[in-house]
């Protein structure tokens, strides 16, 4: 097979354009082309009125080394690369003890898979709920302002991501296409097949609900176990007198314990109990820097003619969606974070008495609203020193003061950009209607937000204006806070994915510091669980 890329065709090009634009790449008759695929269709809208689609394209050939030969100077055509999976060990016949994964988000979800699908048969733990009793604590939230803190949009099976846009793209570097593993088990589960090609796929809550379902069921066919309303009270750790520690199980809040030498750690960004443990048990854990900010809220209309001009609503080009970032005079950066088109914004806390905003879009994502986070870097030399847990804090500080500025009912503080940007509190809503349930309190969001970012926010917002015109429109509608943006700690891991200084635990995913979205989750939940069984197996990781 040949990799083709950068063929560009207009929007809406005939279907058999295609073909012809791959032979008139290779210059090739049409039956020396012997078939092809799309590997990647993605769309340039630089130029609203010309905008074109850009492919890369698998083809097989007649003769294929004739062609590279003749081609060798282009390097948009080259061997397509390998990306079959293939396991790294097969589990031996008996087990001494089993490998057990915390949590059930993407990174854990595909850590337990993997795991049984080499044999292993994994005992996979969540603390909260299965996906559909979950689904319903967290309408609790929603439309009742009734919050379980073991089940809602931090804890449950399918993790944060399950709630959100189910972005499946991600910037990491993948050499070993570990990504396409992840989004072939996606299709596998019922994800719509257009994401293994499309640029920037998407499932939304409501289908992930399934998949999840899905892989579960999977799980347990191979052998694996997953437990739910299981939290994990204590990691059973054995320290030398140089502090160097060996996982030897782990004891569950009814007081079970779970005999293992290998344990992963895939509890997600707000497991807080759960790293204060695991400090408490000498893990070597550091603070690093993350975001906090609000959400912002657009017509998608809006986001539309900005984006596409007169190709806004194209039916291939679907809702909009942005990426922007500026750099303030105070030395911060203030950028949009987790775009959510045709979404809306969710209650996101997993502790009483505090109020965190995400965004959320369905597959279709046909809501009027557009929404962001507009959020501004922050780091623990500067904002939270002192303590490697020092973020929690942090965090829990502006959360309490949304819910009191939100009026201690879940509500949510709101202002519009006009009067945030003019320094005066809201009193109601304009032409923009906020999406966020269980409601908003219109009010001065400066009083739930650290000093520099209300200023680095001040200035990004005009800034973001110039980019696309009508963002910092006087009716916008800015909910707050948004503090979860990624783990305020890193728990730091060796070449061989463990601990630096407790063997048999592998943090992993976005909780541990090491990935953030679902893709990039998941690809680090496959590197894990590779990791687990060669260590298992007795073979040094790769």
């Amino acid at each position: 097979m040949l990799r083709l890329t950068e063929i560009k065709l207009p929007l809406d090009h005939p279907e058999a354009d295609l073909r012809s634009a791959v032979c008139q790449r290779l210059g090739i008759a049409d039956g020396d082309l012997l078939g092809y695929s799309v590997y990647r269709r993605s769309f340039d809208a630089r130029k609203k009125s010309a905008i074109v689609f850009i492919y890369a394209i698998d083809a097989e050939v007649r003769d294929e080394a004739a062609v590279l030969k003749r081609l060798a100077g282009d390097k948009h055509v080259m061997p397509s690369p390998d990306t079959t999976y293939r396991f790294v060990a097969r589990a031996p016949a008996q087990l001494a003890t089993r490998p057990v994964v915390i949590g059930t988000g993407p990174c854990g979800l595909f850590a337990g898979l993997l795991l049984a699908q080499m044999g292993f048969k994994p005992i996979i733990l969540e603390r909260g709920k299965a996906v559909r009793e979950r689904t319903k604590d967290t309408w609790g939230l929603w439309r009742k302002g009734e919050l379980n803190p073991d089940s809602n949009v931090q804890f449950g099976e399918g993790g944060a991501g399950t709630f959100s846009d189910g972005k499946l793209y991600s910037q990491i570097k993948d050499p070993q296409h570990h990504g396409r593993k992840v989004l072939e088990e996606f299709v596998k589960a019922g994800a719509p097949e257009e994401i293994l090609y499309i640029s920037k796929p998407h499932i939304g809550t409501f289908r992930l609900v399934g998949m999840v379902e899905k892989m579960r069921a999977n799980i347990i066919e191979l052998g694996g176990e997953v437990r739910f309303g299981c939290r994990v009270e204590e990691i059973e750790i054995e320290r030398d007198a140089a502090g160097n520690g060996q996982v030897r199980g782990v004891v569950l809040a009814n007081g079970e314990r779970i005999p293992s030498d290998h344990v992963v750690l895939a509890v997600g960004h707000s497991a807080r109990d759960t790293f204060h443990m695991l400090y408490a048990k000498g893990v070597y854990i550091e603070a690093k820097p993350f975001s906090i900010g609000v959400r912002i809220e657009h017509p998608q209309a809006l986001i539309d003619k900005a984006r596409f001009g007169p190709f806004a609503g194209h039916p291939l080009l679907g809702a909009a969606d942005y990426k922007l970032v500026h750099h303030c005079s105070n030395g911060r950066s203030a950028y949009s974070f987790c775009m959510c088109p045709g979404g809306t914004v969710v209650a996101a806390t997993s502790e009483p008495g505090r109020v965190v905003t995400n965004g959320m879009s369905q597959y279709s994502r046909n809501e009027r609203n557009a929404n962001s986070g507009i959020v501004v870097g922050i780091a623990p030399e500067t904002d939270y020193p002192g303590h490697p847990l020092a973020g929690i804090d942090f965090q829990r500080y502006w959360e309490s003061k949304a819910f009191e500025a939100g009026g201690g009912t879940y509500a949510a503080p709101a202002q519009r950009v006009g009067d945030f940007l003019a320094g005066r509190p809201s009193t109601a809503p304009g032409g923009v209607e906020p999406s966020y349930t269980p409601g908003v309190h219109w009010t001065d969001l400066s009083q739930c937000l650290p000093s520099y970012v209300v200023q680095a926010l001040r200035e990004a917002l005009p800034a973001f204006d110039k980019q696309i015109r009508g963002f910092a429109m006087a009716d916008a509608v800015m909910t707050g806070v948004e503090t979860r943006t990624s783990s305020p700690i890193r728990i730091k891991r060796g070449d061989d994915l463990q601990s630096l200084n407790t063997r048999g635990l592998y943090p992993a995913g976005e909780g541990a510091g090491y990935a953030g979205g679902i893709l990039s989750a998941g690809v680090d939940g496959i590197k894990v669980a590779e990791a687990v069984a060669l260590d298992m197996v007795g073979r040094p990781a790769a």
